[in-house]
């Protein structure tokens, strides 16, 4: 059966009062659980720039929480995580028509992760990403939703370029803006010892998959794991909020699919 531990961190950083990172997750209470719905991990960025960040990200995190809860058993992950990733950003949209913040505007990012038997789904909206570490290195899965990273597809912008631009955080898709929003998701195949890192740009702005894949790879508590990288990403430079979760996958269940349902492989 799927078995992970993890661990969770978040800092306000030396320059903001408020934290406007949120996380959440969802850890089934049973075997039964486990193989019906899995796990959830999820870190929203409440975008700075809007009236109430912290009020996006955390609308965010608490429908995508609690409607993965109540989701179908043995719903294909695949298409229940961008699907919830719809119903978060509504949530977030609407927010902005209550009496006491209409007239507001707010955003968020979100970067998802859900886990059953061997297989992880990675979906996202902004610039949170998600890393996969196996062998000691690291692999970012997501993509950022930026202005520079657009023009480093075209080839406008080098690597080098877009790590200095004053334009780097310069969103072009996030949850709560539009009625509608497009998260891009990802599938991988799990192996035991594989470590995934969800993290807020306070924590990826500051240092290399290199330096996250060694902090994260160590035999250590994965609580301890996550409070280096925030304390870490807050001793490099502090001007943002830094939240990070590290997840470890101990064992896997190798599952085929026939007809759209899952079935356990012979060991």
């Amino acid at each position: 059966m799927l078995d992970v531990v993890f661990g969770q961190a978040s800092d306000p950083g030396k320059v903001r009062t408020n934290n406007e990172d949120a996380m959440g997750a969802f850890i089934p209470n049973s075997r039964h659980q486990a193989r019906s719905h899995g796990y959830l991990f999820a870190i929203a960025d409440g975008v700075g720039g809007m009236d109430l960040g912290e009020v996006a990200s955390s609308t965010a995190i608490s429908v995508l929480t609690e409607e993965f809860a109540r989701a179908q058993a043995g719903a294909m992950l695949i298409s229940l995580l961008p699907r919830l990733i719809q119903y978060a950003n509504a949530a977030v949209h609407d927010r902005t028509l209550d009496r006491e913040f209409r007239g507001r505007k707010m955003a968020t990012t979100l970067v998802a992760c859900a886990l059953r038997h061997d297989q992880a789904i990675v979906s996202h909206v902004g610039d949170s990403r998600c890393y996969l570490v196996r062998g000691g290195h690291a692999k970012q899965i997501t993509q950022d939703h930026t202005w520079v990273n657009e023009q480093r597809k075209l080839g406008l912008l080098s690597v080098d370029e877009i790590a200095t631009s004053e334009a780097r955080h310069v969103l072009i898709r996030s949850l709560g803006p539009e009625m509608f929003v497009s998260p891009d998701t990802t599938a991988l195949t799990l192996q035991p010892d594989d470590v995934l890192v969800l993290c807020s740009d306070g924590v990826h702005d500051t240092m290399s998959p290199t330096v996250m894949a060694a902090i994260v790879s160590q035999n250590r508590n994965m609580d301890e794991a996550a409070r280096e990288l925030v304390a870490r990403a807050v001793e490099i430079d502090g001007n943002d909020n830094a939240t990070a979760q590290v997840i470890r996958v101990r064992s896997v269940e190798q599952v085929g699919i026939y007809r759209g349902r899952p079935y356990r492989l012979p060991s």
